[in-house]
């Protein structure tokens, strides 16, 4: 399936989700954000910040907030979603039509929007040098056009590759994850852009 260029294309491409997907951007539209794409995904600005993401999953959907660790979350629905890795991100997940409570969604996105206007956030850590682990330098050192692909990549998905890599805890798993990983890169292809853009969650994420 060829990559999603909007976000009419997104929801209609969407596998899972495509009616609740519509209900959520037609209460986002309502609002002041201003709507974007970005990453593959639809985005939701105001005051030239990223404030809320939307998408689609075959077990859920539901919204992402750039700055949710600073929302006051009165009704408990926002998560981390990735402990560890993230520290201003925080999802809401939806599992039904039911989940969807747009005065509640409004909410979150008017305090949203108040803090990127007072210029409230918190910063992303400072970038790390990417860990490759050996297994995957030796598979770079042996093809230096993947290699080069590699170094064309951006650190955040050449950290997805080292980590896909580094948690395998076999040595087979590990090689099958590389021959897996080796022509995505050589196409300049993020770890997980195939689920981005299918509305499918990565079986391995």
């Amino acid at each position: 399936m060829q990559p999603s260029r909007s976000v009419d294309e997104y929801i209609n491409a969407a596998e899972y989700w495509q009616k609740e997907l519509k209900t959520l951007r037609k209460i986002l539209t309502s609002t002041p954000l201003q709507e974007d794409w970005k990453w593959g995904a639809p985005c939701y600005t105001a005051a030239g910040k990223n404030i809320v993401g939307m998408g689609a999953y075959k077990s859920y959907f539901g919204l992402w907030f750039f700055q949710g660790a600073l929302l006051t979350d009165d009704h408990q629905v926002l998560i981390n979603a990735q402990r560890g890795k993230t520290k201003a991100l925080r999802q809401w997940r939806m599992y039904s039509a039911a989940d969807i409570r747009p005065p509640i969604i409004k909410g979150y996105v008017d305090e949203a929007i108040r803090l990127a206007r007072e210029g409230r956030e918190i910063a992303p850590a400072r970038k790390q040098p990417v860990v490759i682990p050996p297994e995957l330098a030796k598979a770079l050192q042996a093809n230096q056009s993947v290699a080069r692909a590699f170094e064309k990549l951006r650190l955040g998905l050449q950290r997805e590759y080292a980590s896909y890599i580094s948690e395998a805890k076999r040595i087979d798993t590990k090689r099958r994850r590389i021959e897996k990983i080796l022509p995505m890169i050589t196409a300049g292809m993020g770890l997980n852009d195939r689920y981005r853009n299918t509305g499918k969650r990565n079986p391995n994420g």
